[in-house]
This record gives structure tokens, C-alpha cells and sequence, in this order.
């Protein structure tokens, strides 16, 4: 269980055309994302591209400390996973792993999704680790979804959303 005494459902729907699923057993696919020394700039703050060990290890981890999914697209008939993203109230890291979708609402549609999922849980407050200070894509992202930068970190800010109170809406 991701999280103590909750229950991650197998399906969120973001909209018409957007869903997370429970990433299951099948990854390693989405090994090509991880390959892309650009993206793993923007997750990991370096240059080194992931192997499919590093990539089993990453996804352990984010399981074991929140619920993860793919961001899956409609296409035609049926849904293709286009990135990924973990929901804790510590964290959010998001990757959209098709570059070609990146700059399209869609990281921001999934994190208003998420931000109602907080609220639905009773959190108080969701936070991101680390936005690095080159990611100004993911900085501009989340401050629409209303986050703020709350503390100064080696390589960026930590930002965190107030979750009382008030509706965020993603303006794209």
C-alpha cells in the first residue's frame, strides 16, 4: 500500500482524453523516456541516462512511497501511456515522457487532477521536493496549479500548495 490506510485506485480520469492508471508489472517501455539525457536533466538535475536497472529501482522507490501512474492518452480506440507521475503529499514528481506532447496542458491537467485527489484525501498541503532552477517549464506548471516556491534548495525551490480554502483551476 502507497499510502498508509489508502487505497490507490486502479483508474483516475483527468478528462475526456487523459487518465492515469496503477502502473503495473509491464515498465520497460518507458525505458526510451528515461534515455533521453535532455529529460533526465529535467528529473535528475544530470546528464547520466537510465538503464533498465535504474529505471526498476526508481519505479520501486516511487511505489513504495506514494501511487503511481502512467499518464495515458486516447488514441483512437485505445490508451497509450505518454509519462508518469507520483501522488504523496511530499512530492509530485511528474514526466512527460513523449517530448513531442510536452508544452500541451497536459502535465498541468494531471496535476489539477491530483490536486483534487489531495483535496478528496483531506490533505492540508501537497508539496514538490525540488524544481530544479533550469526546469522553467515544471516552475511555470505548478505555479498556475498555484503552488509557490516556500524554500531555496541546492539546485532550484521546494514549492508547496495550501489546500484549504480555495480552488485551483490550470490555466493553460
Amino acid at each position: 500500500m502507497p499510502i498508509p490506510g489508502i487505497e490507490q485506485p486502479e483508474l483516475l480520469t483527468v478528462s475526456d482524453r487523459l487518465r492515469l492508471r496503477r502502473i503495473g508489472e509491464s515498465r520497460d517501455f518507458a525505458l526510451r523516456w528515461y534515455q533521453d539525457a535532455e529529460t533526465v536533466h529535467l528529473v535528475d538535475g544530470v546528464f547520466i541516462s537510465y538503464d533498465l536497472d535504474r529505471l526498476h529501482r526508481m519505479y520501486r522507490w516511487l511505489e513504495q512511497h506514494g501511487e503511481l501512474y502512467w499518464i495515458e492518452l486516447q488514441q483512437g480506440d485505445g490508451w497509450r501511456p505518454v509519462g508518469d507521475v507520483t501522488f504523496w503529499e511530499d512530492d509530485l514528481p511528474i514526466v512527460i515522457g513523449e517530448k513531442t506532447l510536452r508544452g500541451q496542458g497536459i502535465g498541468g491537467q494531471v496535476i489539477a487532477a491530483l490536486i483534487q485527489r489531495g483535496r478528496a484525501l483531506g490533505y492540508s498541503e501537497l508539496h514538490v521536493r525540488e524544481i530544479f532552477s533550469w526546469n522553467h517549464a515544471s516552475q511555470r506548471m505548478f505555479e498556475r496549479a498555484g503552488f509557490l516556491p516556500y524554500r531555496e534548495t541546492e539546485q532550484g525551490r521546494g514549492y508547496r500548495l495550501p489546500l484549504s480554502g480555495r480552488d485551483t483551476v490550470f490555466v493553460k
